[in-house]
Order: structure tokens, then C-alpha cells, then sequence
């Protein structure tokens, strides 16, 4: 075995999820003997055979991965309770192993997965789903860049056919539920129970843990998020169906025109007040820092 086939076949080992008991399973994903595939290329020592050398690293990688996720995402815990967000969690990062070199980037599927999977998240999937989005709406306003916005000078230059663009820290999340609040109270609540090193695991005995929290009473009702940055902390803020509406189509590329158009269509709000919504979010964008000159790159067409 060559050096690469020897990292697949150890990352392969090391990436399978584990049994019920958090040991590691007797046999690989192609049904061979794990210790026979950790004698392949592990050598016993005088008090661990192979297999139980493997498992050491198996062990403390699912650990850590899901540690990390149950880190990022605390609120999705405890909406759909301990014992359902691990099982989700192995199932999602089964389906999606780390890639990358970081573990920021873990969680980046968990949305969309969550979608596909409704069946996994049990009678909250829809609120579970919406929670989910925020979250990693906070991670990546957190962390993302930030250029340099255009002043409001710069702003009342503007026409019709001006293409501007989005600070890269801006998210903006469609929901069926308002679960901003929600969200942040979990998090408050949360913060405990998470660590560097991961989630502390339950004990069989404390069967009420194990339960989703009693949440208030959300009614189901449509909400428009921002999440965004300022001095290195993440807020959230509330948009209006129509300024969700615009601000999509400025990050799309569409010139000013354009966008504000996208932003009116289907609304109720009447043609002569159209102008001062539009004002205001400016006047509001502006002092956020929101709007930014496009790069030169997406401006030139093919």
C-alpha cells in the first residue's frame, strides 16, 4: 500500500461512525473485519492490539465533530432534545464528513440537509429547520469578510442603472417562523452545556435532559432575517418582505432599477410610498454599512 491508499484507508477507518456503546464497529462499510483493516497497517503494542489502537483515534474524531456541531448549533439541540440532534448529527456527517481544514465549515450542509431529511428532526422538523438557518446565518455573518461600505455621498450619486453589492457578512434568511428571539434566549441557555472539547454526554439516569425543551407558543408565521456584523459582534434585524426582497436582488447582480422593482413585486405597499420605504432602508443600510461598490470581476460580462 502506497502512502495515499494508506491515508484513505486510515481516514476511512477513523471517519466511520460509531457503534450504540461509542465504540468502534467490527466491521468496515464494505463489510471487512475492522481488525483486519486496522492490521494493515497499525501494529499492536505490548498492551493494545490494533483494532484498539484505531479505535482510540475513531473515537476522539466523532467526539470532536460532534462536539463542534453541537457547539455551533446549541438552539437546534434544544429544540429537538440531546438524543434526536446526536442521531441527527451522525446522519448528517455521515452523509457529509469533514472537508476542510477547519471546523467552521462543518454545519455548512445542515440546512439544506435538514430539508431533505424532515422525517429526522420528528414533529418540530419545520421550527427545527428555521432554527438551523439562523444559526449558521450567525456563523458565517461571525467570520465572513468585510469591505469597505460606500458613504452616504457616495449613496445619493446613484441612479437607476448603478450595480452595487452586499457586505459578504451579510445573510439574509427566509423563515416560516420568527425564531430570531427564540434563538438567542436557547443560546443564553445553551452556553453551559457546550465546551472547547464538545457537549457533555448525558447520563442513562437523566432521562428529562434527554427530552426537547417546553418551548413558548410560535405561531407559524412568515419573517425576514438579517444577520450581520458590526465591531466583531453578530445582531440579527428584522426585515420588511420587500427590503428582503431588494436586497436579494442586489446581491443577484441586478442594477438599482431592477432590484427595486423585485422588491415591490407583489406588494401591498402603495406606489407613493414606495419612494420613502426605499429612503429609509437606504438611510438604515447606510448607517449598517451594508452596501458595498461591486468587484470589478462582476461587472464584465462573458
Amino acid at each position: 500500500m502506497d502512502l495515499a491508499g494508506l491515508q484513505r484507508e486510515m481516514a476511512a477507518a477513523v471517519m466511520q461512525p460509531l457503534d450504540r456503546k461509542d465504540g468502534m464497529r467490527q466491521r468496515s462499510a464494505n463489510g471487512r473485519p475492522m481488525s483486519a483493516v486496522a492490521e494493515s497497517f497499525i501494529a499492536p503494542n505490548s498492551r493494545l492490539s490494533a483494532v484498539e489502537r484505531l479505535e482510540i483515534y475513531n473515537r476522539q474524531y466523532w467526539f470532536r465533530v460532534l462536539g463542534a456541531l453541537a457547539e455551533d448549533f446549541p438552539a437546534l439541540r434544544a429544540v429537538v432534545g440531546p438524543r434526536r440532534f446526536e442521531a441527527i448529527s451522525v446522519a448528517y456527517l455521515t452523509d457529509h464528513p469533514s472537508r476542510s481544514f477547519t471546523l467552521r465549515n462543518l454545519g455548512a450542509h445542515l440546512p439544506a440537509w435538514l430539508a431533505a431529511h424532515p422525517e429526522k428532526a420528528g414533529r418540530r422538523h419545520r421550527l427545527a429547520l428555521d432554527v438551523a438557518r439562523v444559526e449558521w446565518a450567525f456563523i458565517e455573518a461571525f467570520d465572513s469578510a468585510e469591505r469597505a461600505p460606500l458613504t452616504v455621498s457616495q449613496i445619493e450619486t446613484l441612479d437607476g442603472g448603478s450595480h452595487l453589492a452586499l457586505q459578504p457578512h451579510l445573510r439574509l434568511t427566509a423563515l416560516d417562523f420568527p425564531v430570531d428571539d427564540l434563538v438567542l434566549e436557547l443560546h443564553k441557555q445553551q452556553k453551559r452545556q457546550t465546551s472547547e472539547a464538545g457537549v457533555e454526554r448525558e447520563t442513562e439516569h437523566e432521562e428529562e435532559s434527554e427530552k426537547p425543551l417546553k418551548l413558548p407558543r410560535l405561531r407559524q408565521r412568515s419573517a425576514w432575517l438579517a444577520a450581520h456584523r458590526v465591531d466583531l459582534s453578530v445582531y440579527y434585524r428584522r426585515l420588511e418582505r420587500e427590503e428582503f426582497q431588494m436586497l436579494s436582488a442586489i446581491r443577484q447582480g441586478l442594477p438599482l432599477a431592477q432590484a427595486i422593482a423585485a422588491g415591490f413585486a407583489d406588494s401591498r405597499v402603495a406606489a407613493n410610498s414606495q419612494a420613502q420605504r426605499v429612503r429609509t432602508w437606504f438611510a438604515t443600510w447606510a448607517e449598517l454599512g451594508w452596501i458595498c461598490a461591486p468587484e470589478l470581476e462582476s461587472l464584465i460580462k462573458p
